[in-house]
């Protein structure tokens, strides 16, 4: 017996002519079922639309726009000092630094001593303020003396002018020194040149930069340069720390004064600082495109630290639910020229191309401003497929 394509030869004892037919029979191949293709889909317009079940519906996915809760998200900020309650503290005489009153994170009032320094300037302002004092006691007596003489005619005239205007002068000169020592801290009951450096303001000391032995120089404050000096002391309060955060100018619209923040940490992953929007730029960087934004964060537990880099996003203020429009997937945009369009769903199988106005690309979302509110069905996948069908290659 061979088999050869399902056709058998077959040998028994029948008539020769039905044992022929039946060898055609069983040499007939099966019949092959008729494959209908798909049916169409329909396009009209913009508007793609197919049948019931067709096979083409599995390759489309869409999920609905969702309102946009973040004004911006996941943008890098930097911490620094409060200056609002920050104060450097430059010692205000030359001379060498002899004890420190404060070490950092230690609370302080205004007037807290920080450093004593033994100061040829302070020296020098002192003895000015004594002089003063004495020329002018001086003078009120000879003022005195004169007056009197005048009054019993043994002086000029122009003798009482000139001591009253002596007078005048030694006391100005007596006001001005005082003044001297005064801004110092000092007052001409001094005895030496031992100048005492005080906090101004009441906080934490958070930085320091001078130690016992070290000779200061009243006028590097003067120099402006932060890489030719650093405050001796930075006196601030750290339970709130301000934010710095380069927003970029398609974001801008989306923000407003007041807006909540919300700030994490690689350094305290999970944890959520709270903070607020405070102040938005005048001026965009030409280079970046970008403006700086300043907000204010809380940091009762002084965990966050100045200069610490953060992620931020900003919350989208409840009153102007859907004025910031919608966050689609990126895979749902595509692109005609420099025209950005997405597909909605309309009604079971059919879409609808829409023309979008977009932000940004963040986290894998894209901000909608238009065309799109929340709640529209969107193709996530197969919007090339629609488009395809809208616009054939030709």
């Amino acid at each position: 017996m061979k088999a050869n394509h399902h056709c058998h030869w077959i040998r028994w004892s029948a008539p020769l002519g039905l044992a022929a037919g039946l060898a055609l029979a069983g040499c007939g191949k099966p019949p092959v079922a008729e494959v209908e293709d798909p049916p169409a889909a329909t396009v009209t317009g913009e508007t793609v639309s197919f049948a019931t079940n067709a096979p083409q519906l599995v390759s489309i996915n869409v999920e609905p726009a969702q309102a946009r809760t973040m004004a911006v998200t996941h943008v890098t900020g930097r911490l620094y000092w409060d200056a609002d309650t920050t104060v450097g503290v430059f010692t205000p005489v030359a001379g060498r630094v002899i004890s420190l009153g404060a070490d950092l994170g230690q609370p302080v009032s205004a007037g807290t001593p920080l450093a004593v320094i033994d100061s040829p300037d302070f020296a020098q302002a002192l003895a000015n303020a004594r002089t003063a004092v004495a020329n002018l006691a001086a003078a009120d007596q000879a003022f005195t003396r004169t007056k009197e003489l005048y009054a019993h005619g043994a002086a000029a005239t122009k003798d009482v002018e000139a001591a009253e205007a002596a007078d005048v002068a030694a006391r100005a000169e007596r006001d001005r020194s005082e003044s001297v020592l005064a801004n110092y801290g000092g007052s001409d009951s001094s005895t030496n040149s031992i100048y005492t450096l005080r906090s101004p303001i009441a906080g934490t000391l958070v930085d320091k930069n001078i130690n016992p032995g070290q000779e200061l120089r009243a006028d590097l404050m003067l120099a402006n340069a932060p890489n030719l000096f650093a405050p001796s002391f930075t006196v601030s309060d750290p339970s709130k720390l301000w934010l710095q955060v380069d927003v970029s100018e398609s974001d801008l619209t989306s923000l407003q004064t007041g807006e909540a923040l919300q700030i994490s940490t690689r350094a305290f992953p999970g944890r959520v600082f709270d903070g607020v929007l405070n102040n938005i730029g005048a001026t965009m960087d030409p280079a970046t495109r970008t403006v700086k934004v300043r907000g204010v964060v809380n940091n009762p537990d002084h965990l966050l630290k100045a200069e610490m880099y953060v992620l931020v996003d900003v919350v989208q203020d409840a009153a102007r639910a859907g004025a910031l429009g919608v966050e689609v997937s990126s895979k749902a945009l595509f692109m005609k020229g420099d025209d950005s369009f997405v597909f909605l769903e309309t009604a079971p199988g059919t879409f609808l191309r829409k023309q979008v106005k977009v932000g940004v690309e963040k986290d894998d979302k894209i901000p909608v401003y238009e065309g799109v509110t929340a709640g529209d069905k969107v193709v996530t996948e197969g919007a090339l497929l629609l488009q395809a069908l809208v616009e054939p290659a030709t």
